[in-house]
């Protein structure tokens, strides 16, 4: 437990730490935009726009800035969109929810498809099952999300309608499983990808150790040796990129959700940059920061259970 203890702590300092340069960076970058937050809005009255300048001290230092930033970021305050006026709080909470749900689809996809892909195309090595594979996972690394995005609208949304007069798929919105199934899929295919090729090299190189030459001899059939004695083994190094895969695909959704119209957070974040909306851009990279900090934190814990012999608390004999 005091291993455990350690181990969790260790983490948590450095997920602050990273959240800290995070903000930082961001903070940096995001003065370096050209114009100010009002530029291009004539709808902010001048008196609104005093007052925002004086709440956020943007007439201050950056510095000055950065500091008054930081200080309501610690007492839970995001502040106010300088464009629509809206909490930037109750922006995250009513549009994050989509893109939650968005992102566990695709990555359930990229999970189950990958790794049956990839066991397949080890069994198969060799064949056209492992060609074919193979050359969908190209496809897959190649081939941009919102470009696959794209393609699926036109063929199995438009041109599918023409051909066949049904209606199966919404090219736009998120509303039923008509309109799920394809941005899932699209922000999907490329970690299907490369979870296919991990698995495949990792299977490869399971089914050549010697207690699975031993299994053979004893003999076991083959789906026996596959479920029993690989599965646990190979699907190890799936499980260890399993944190940076989630940052791909949450990140991912910022173009996919401009694809479809997603009333995503990603398709906020994308609009608070084009309008230099300040609060609205580092409240939710800060956000999606300290998720996905959390995600690779409880990766490490569940890759520790499932791998006995991994130490929580670090290297065998710490401390």
């Amino acid at each position: 437990m005091c291993f455990q203890a350690r181990y969790i702590a260790k983490r948590m300092i450095y997920a602050f730490i990273t959240v800290m340069v995070l903000t930082t960076i961001t903070f940096i970058l995001m003065h370096m935009l050209p114009g100010s937050p009002f530029s291009g809005n004539k709808a902010i009255r001048p008196a609104i726009q005093a007052a925002l300048t004086a709440k956020y001290g943007l007439d201050k230092p950056v510095f000055e800035q950065y500091m008054i930033y930081m200080g309501n970021v610690c007492t839970g305050d995001l502040g106010n969109s300088l464009v629509s006026g809206r909490q930037v709080t109750d922006i995250i909470a009513g549009a994050f929810p989509v893109s939650l749900e968005l992102g566990i689809r695709s990555l359930i996809f990229a999970v189950l498809i990958g790794l049956l892909l990839g066991v397949l195309a080890a069994v198969k090595r060799w064949k056209a099952w492992d060609t074919g594979i193979m050359i969908i996972a190209l496809l897959g690394v190649s081939v941009p999300s919102f470009i696959l995005g794209a393609l699926l609208q036109y063929f199995l949304g438009v041109k599918l309608y023409e051909v066949t007069g049904m209606h199966v798929f919404d090219i736009i919105g998120w509303k039923g499983e008509s309109s799920k199934l394809l941005p899932s899929f699209a922000l999907a295919f490329g970690t299907i990808a490369v979870v296919s090729r991990l698995m495949r090299s990792s299977m490869l190189e399971v089914l050549e150790k010697d207690y699975i030459t031993t299994a053979r001899m004893k003999g076991l059939s083959k789906k026996q040796i596959i479920f029993s004695h690989c599965l646990r083994n190979a699907i190890m190094p799936v499980i260890t990129v399993l944190g940076p895969m989630t940052a791909v695909l949450f990140t991912g959704t910022f173009a996919i959700e401009n694809v479809f119209s997603i009333p995503g957070l990603g398709k906020y974040f994308v609009d608070s940059v084009r309008s230099n909306d300040y609060p609205v851009i580092v409240g939710t990279t800060l956000f999606f920061g300290i998720f996905l900090v959390l995600c690779n934190l409880i990766v490490d814990i569940i890759h520790s259970l499932v791998d006995p012999r991994i130490k929580l608390g670090g290297v065998d004999g710490e401390g």
